[in-house]
């Protein structure tokens, strides 16, 4: 969906970006968006994140930045509890499977299935980053974690041919609309975004099949334009590397056409907001990138109130960060 750069293109684009971003966005918390009693907070945060850049030979201060109006040209987005729900419990999923290849379970070996997975999930990502990258497929990925997940709840299966229908089992429950749906107000949130010449995509710590047929099939893709993963990039967030591949995803659509204008200026990092719901991941690797950045709550849990004592701006939907942003004034669309 984006524009193919070849090898020399892509790093002469990515030390332009990076260029933008040091000399007019370093690591900044904008101050739109945020509450009264988060404003200190980051202002403290703010004053802390100058640093030298051996390249320039100096030392680059947060007021290094970009003066105008605040403008917002592109809006990029986590997948999984930001646009898209998870149906069910993992562990179910798993089971249900399981049982489907006749291998029996006890209630006791269901429950330890959630909890080896998260172990299972950081074991293969120590071994194998960003889902193996170029280095093997996304299934040959999930096989090593699915399997291993089975390993550490305890289950035995009786032959390897058993262990590859288990596999093939959950990894199609994996892709279809059993396991996923789209949150209420993520398709009128995009439609929205469109009507006010938003370019918009997603950053995810996953791997194509996203792209390929989760996103597609649930409806979300004909109103996304460009879709950034962390096996593609080899970097997943909250690494500066994947938020420079989304803007570099994002800035052709800048110039198609009458809708975002033909002309448009370069995209900058402080013209993109990220949503997600993860503080490090979503907020600090955005703000770092010099991007806004919001978080979303969907439960309004205990862990969003320690994310707004933080300081991160936290919402409970997608229609209230579109309030939000017409409180603070924002500017939308292209700049010509």
């Amino acid at each position: 969906m984006a524009m193919l750069w070849s090898p020399m293109q892509r790093s002469w684009r990515l030390d332009q970006v990076a260029r933008r971003h040091i000399f007019f966005f370093a690591p900044v918390v904008h101050k739109p968006l945020l509450s009264s009693t988060a404003t200190s907070t980051h202002r403290a945060w703010f004053t802390k994140s100058a640093h030298h850049d051996p390249r320039l030979g100096m030392t680059i201060h947060p007021s290094h930045r970009r003066r105008g109006p605040r403008r917002l040209r592109a809006i990029s987005m986590d997948v999984t509890g930001t646009i898209v729900a998870f149906n069910g419990r993992l562990e179910e999923h798993y089971a249900n499977a399981a049982r489907f290849c006749h291998v029996p379970l006890t209630h006791d070996e269901i429950q330890a299935i959630g909890s080896a997975f998260g172990r299972a999930y950081k074991e293969t990502s120590r071994q194998h980053p960003c889902f193996g990258n170029d280095k093997m497929s996304a299934k040959d990925w999930w096989r090593i974690c699915v399997l291993r997940s089975f390993q550490l709840a305890g289950i035995a299966m009786p032959s390897r041919a058993c262990m590859e229908r288990v596999f093939q089992r959950v990894y199609s429950t994996f892709g279809s609309p059993q396991t996923y749906r789209a949150f209420e107000d993520a398709i009128p949130f995009l439609k929205w975004a469109w009507r006010k010449r938003l370019v918009c995509g997603v950053i995810s710590n996953a791997d194509e099949r996203y792209g390929d047929s989760i996103l597609p099939m649930l409806g979300l893709t004909d109103h996304l334009q460009f879709l950034v993963f962390s096996k593609e990039v080899g970097f997943p967030k909250p690494h500066a590397r994947i938020y420079q591949e989304a803007m570099l995803a994002a800035e052709p659509w800048l110039g198609k056409g009458r809708k975002w204008g033909r002309d448009a200026a370069p995209l900058v990092p402080s013209e993109v907001l990220h949503i997600g719901n993860d503080y490090e991941k979503d907020y600090v690797g955005a703000t770092k990138a010099g991007f806004h950045a919001v978080l979303l709550a969907r439960f309004d849990n205990a862990e969003a109130q320690e994310w707004r004592e933080k300081g991160a701006p936290v919402f409970t939907d997608l229609m209230d960060v579109i309030e939000a942003l017409a409180r603070d004034g924002y500017v939308f669309g292209p700049k010509l």
